[in-house]
């Protein structure tokens, strides 16, 4: 996924596509006019300096400091001071002339370079001998650029110079960069990518910005499509380093639904005033949540919406919970080949018996999975697992020993080989990247898709491997399958929906989520050994012996509202 910015400029990352590089496309005038009008409404008017030092990090067309100018003008006769930072020497030209032939003599101060550059090196004197300005107010559409296209050097930099870790996209120090510059009782509005919110990725980010500034607002404007790239873009309204720590920071959140609308609004940004579900003038519906951002003791915890309904929600759900997915056992991905084109196939029964591999083992992949249980494919894939356990001790096979898997992996060496990174780790070219343990496989697990739109569960009893694009989990107590079920049950529910959307608010488009560890570990479990805990149990393994029989749709219904009750919670329609 690109991050939305403004502009052009040179590529800069090699060859990768233009939009890549840069994260370039333009800012909506319906968002960057609403930005504007939070910023300048975020401000004491009377109290505004001058001159007003307004600032773009990233100006590109020039559309967010047209709508920040635009909105400061109505507000009286201001002598503002304009300055903004292009790697795209033609678009700042095109910005520099919209704005002065829209506000006339406006000061217009634009640098061709990269703002980054700017605030990392205070030699470089940009517009004031030996210092860099501070601004009064900040309207940015920062680049996002993936790590792998920035370069892992030009990320590592990035890292150590503004105290991040772990992977760095490029829009998490235009952020710090932003507040370093920004006055101390400066306003900046920031449009970003929703994603640092929830990740493991952005805790860094989220712990920074809480310490280096007072957080106002934020708005979650998840699939609202505002941008033609595929975003799920944010709004962060930020303060500066002495602003107000006491204050609650507003969240909105608004996200497409197809519940019965309670009001209308001309499009999704109108639609943010509003409260509960709204259709816009395109007939789409969209649920609208205003709350705060959660308190939190941990500064890099994930940001949720905080609302008096939902708390009291999750307050009901923590007094009825025994334990958690992760109290079962460690969640896994499953393995990576990094070739699977070799590896897993699904003709290896067409071959001739004397040149098909041994080492092949049933493979569990997203193509079958199902609530409860497992696709009977006609064409099943296996995978060939060059893997045992011996002793406890994972290791790879000795080829010597498998003159047809030998043979076979033979052909296809030079495309194994291109894997560099495994020899280069001192392992063999023919094993599997990440294998996982072998002596895993023949246990029962839970399995489960990472992206739906409904989360799928099921449990494996196939002795199968399971592939990298589903998670899996084992129970510590491996003849005590109970655990397996009630989990099953709990996964596939509804309540475990509301419960996802409330306790981690990371949605994608259309209506699918990420069902990850950091997720899937947290979700609750009902005591097994209460009343209410073995009936759950028991009706999950009937579901599972019914479902090559027919429909179950009846005994899934008793199974979703058991687990509504086991949290001492009636079943609700949950929103979509």
């Amino acid at each position: 996924m690109e991050h939305a910015r403004k502009g052009h400029s040179h590529n800069r990352y090699g060859d990768v596509s233009h939009e890549k590089s840069q994260g370039a496309t333009y800012t909506p005038d319906v968002l960057a006019n609403f930005v504007a009008k939070e910023i300048v409404g975020s401000v004491d008017c009377k109290a505004l300096p001058s001159p007003l030092r307004v600032l773009d990090p990233a100006v590109g067309d020039g559309q967010l400091l047209m709508s920040l100018v635009g909105q400061l003008c109505k507000v009286g006769d201001l002598a503002i001071e304009v300055y903004g930072f292009e790697m795209d020497s033609r678009a700042l030209e095109t910005a520099e002339r919209r704005l002065k032939r829209a506000f006339g003599n406006l000061s217009v101060r634009f640098k061709v370079a990269n703002f980054l550059d700017f605030v990392l090196d205070q030699d470089l004197t940009l517009f004031a001998p030996e210092t860099t300005i501070e601004y009064d107010l900040v309207i940015a559409n920062p680049p996002y650029v993936r790590t792998q296209i920035l370069g892992a050097g030009k990320a590592r930099n990035l890292a150590k110079q503004f105290g991040l870790s772990g992977r760095v996209d490029l829009y998490f120090p235009f952020v710090l960069a932003i507040v370093q510059v920004l006055k101390p009782t400066g306003i900046a509005g920031i449009i970003v990518s929703n994603r640092f919110m929830t990740t493991k990725a952005g805790a860094p980010l989220r712990k920074a910005i809480r310490e280096v500034s007072t957080i106002r607002h934020i708005w979650d404007l998840g699939d609202t499509k505002l941008f033609d790239a595929a975003v799920l873009p944010a709004v962060l309204l930020l303060e500066g380093r002495t602003g107000d720590h006491a204050h609650k920071p507003h969240f909105t959140t608004i996200y497409e639904t197809t519940s019965p609308p309670l009001d209308r609004a001309a499009n999704p940004i109108a639609a943010l005033a509003k409260q509960g579900v709204v259709e816009v003038d395109d007939g789409r519906r969209f649920e609208v949540l205003n709350g705060i951002l959660e308190p939190t003791s941990s500064s890099d915890a994930v940001w949720r919406i905080s609302t008096r309904e939902g708390d009291a929600w999750l307050a009901t759900v923590r007094r009825n919970t025994w334990g958690s997915f992760r109290d079962i056992g460690k969640i896994r991905v499953g393995v990576k080949t990094c070739a699977d084109q070799v590896f897993i196939r699904s003709d290896w029964q067409h071959m001739p018996e004397n040149e098909r591999p041994e080492l092949l083992r049933p493979v569990v992949t997203h193509h079958i999975a199902r609530r409860f249980r497992s696709v009977e494919s006609e064409r099943p894939r296996q995978i060939l697992y060059p893997h045992e356990s011996i002793n406890a001790t994972r290791r790879t096979v000795d080829l010597a020993k498998y003159p047809r898997a030998k043979a076979y992996l033979e052909r296809y060496r030079e495309v194994l080989e291109q894997r560099r990174y495994v020899t280069e780790a001192g392992r063999e070219w023919y094993e599997i990247w990440v294998p996982q343990d072998p002596s895993a496989w023949d246990l029962p697990k839970l399995v489960f898709r990472d992206i739906a739109e409904k989360p799928t569960f099921w449990v494996d009893l196939t002795s199968a491997v399971v592939n990298g694009d589903c998670y899996w989990l084992l129970s510590e107590s491996p003849r005590d399958t109970d655990l397996l079920w009630l989990a099953a049950a709990v996964g596939n529910s509804t309540f475990i929906e509301k419960f996802y959307d409330n306790r981690f608010q990371n949605k994608l488009y259309a209506g699918r989520r990420r069902f990850m560890t950091q997720y899937v570990e947290k979700f609750p479990l009902p005591d097994p050994e209460s009343r209410i805990g073995r009936t759950i149990i028991d009706t999950a393994k009937e579901v599972y012996e019914s479902v090559e029989c027919g429909s179950t749709s009846g005994l899934e219904e008793r199974l979703d509202t058991l687990v509504w009750q086991s949290f001492g919670l009636v079943l609700e329609e949950v929103r979509r």
